[in-house]
């Protein structure tokens, strides 16, 4: 059953690995798990199912893990942190959702129990990240150390995040060509929902470079990271960093480009409201001229007389040029 899912996506083991010190590395199966089959190797590594029950009791009952640290690795919602405990530490990082017809934005959690001798990861979605480290392990291109395996997966993490963040970058370069091109209309509806997106990733990218961070200080001090692994996740906190500024940048430009868009709104609107009010101006002394004309009263001027409309139309037409000729030396069209 090592690096296999059954059906559903319930299998308790996605996979496990025991390192000995030889240097090789060995399938585990969750019989083996279950069956005390960890114990005479220098180190494992278990990816588990947070969604399956086995895995739950499992944790609860046979993992040796205190209660408190089971649910926090259990919690539906987590945040990227480290926390040290004595020479152990509790991780939550954060990758992009790369699983199919997902949004990337929408990141998975992985949990992570790391000590010297057993390293458990879990996950309630499929984190792609762990699938590459573990593609690492099955070529020898990773140390076989909790401190190399915690920095491969910190760093091929970040890796999955780049393109996406770049792509925002892309996508935030094409929204301002199209607010300056006057050919082309921005659907209002869509920098809303740009800045959703990137606010989402924004959320977890600061206190991710946080617990990286916190695992790069408090990690060699542990034992559980050689100074090399130290600087290999340190490298990768300054991915995290960058990230983080580009995303903050896009957002600012993001909010700017949304301004203008309502601005640019604004102006068209006013735009409208100034040509009404040029026309009602125009057309108010017409409309009041008429008006007077077209009661029915005795006593209007030219009612008997046939050149009596001409010369009142005659009249309407100067007195339009000259409201055109005012609005014009005030510089109002």
């Amino acid at each position: 059953m090592s690096g296999t899912e059954e059906q559903g996506d319930v299998a308790p083991l996605v996979f496990g690995y025991a390192f000995d010190a030889d240097g090789s590395a060995t399938p585990l199966s969750w019989n083996d798990v279950t069956q005390n089959g960890l114990a005479g190797h220098r180190l494992v590594w278990l990816h588990l199912n947070r969604q399956s029950g086995q895995t739950q009791d499992w944790l609860l009952n046979k993992s040796g893990l205190d209660w408190l640290t089971v649910d926090a690795l259990l919690q539906d919602e987590t945040r990227p942190r480290a926390v040290r405990h004595g020479k152990s530490f509790l991780i939550n990082l954060r990758g992009m959702n790369m699983n199919e017809g997902a949004d990337p934005e929408d990141m998975v959690s992985l949990r992570m129990w790391a000590s010297n001798e057993l390293l458990i990861t879990i996950r309630g979605r499929r984190v792609h990240a762990a699938r590459a480290v573990e593609g690492l392990v099955r070529s020898h291109d990773v140390p076989y150390s909790t401190g190399a395996l915690v920095a491969a997966l910190a760093d091929a993490l970040t890796d999955q995040m780049e393109p996406v963040i770049e792509g925002f970058d892309d996508e935030a370069d094409r929204y301002e060509d199209e607010l300056l091109d006057p050919k082309v209309r921005l659907n209002r509806s869509v920098l809303p929902e740009f800045r959703r997106r990137v606010l989402q990733v924004r959320r977890y990218l600061m206190p991710q470079r946080d617990a990286m961070a916190a695992l790069v200080r408090d990690g060699v001090q542990s034992g559980i990271f050689s100074e090399f692994d130290a600087s290999f996740l340190r490298e990768s906190m300054d991915r995290v960093t960058r990230l983080s500024e580009q995303v903050e940048t896009i957002r600012e430009r993001s909010t700017v480009l949304q301004e203008e868009l309502i601005q640019e709104g604004t102006e068209e609107t006013n735009q409208r409201l100034f040509v009404l009010a040029i026309l009602s101006a125009v057309f108010l002394p017409l409309s009041f001229v008429t008006g007077l004309f077209g009661v029915n009263l005795g006593g209007i001027p030219g009612a008997g007389d046939g050149q009596a409309f001409p010369i009142l139309v005659g009249g309407l037409l100067l007195s339009t040029i000259a409201t055109l000729a005012v609005l014009r030396w005030q510089r109002w069209i």
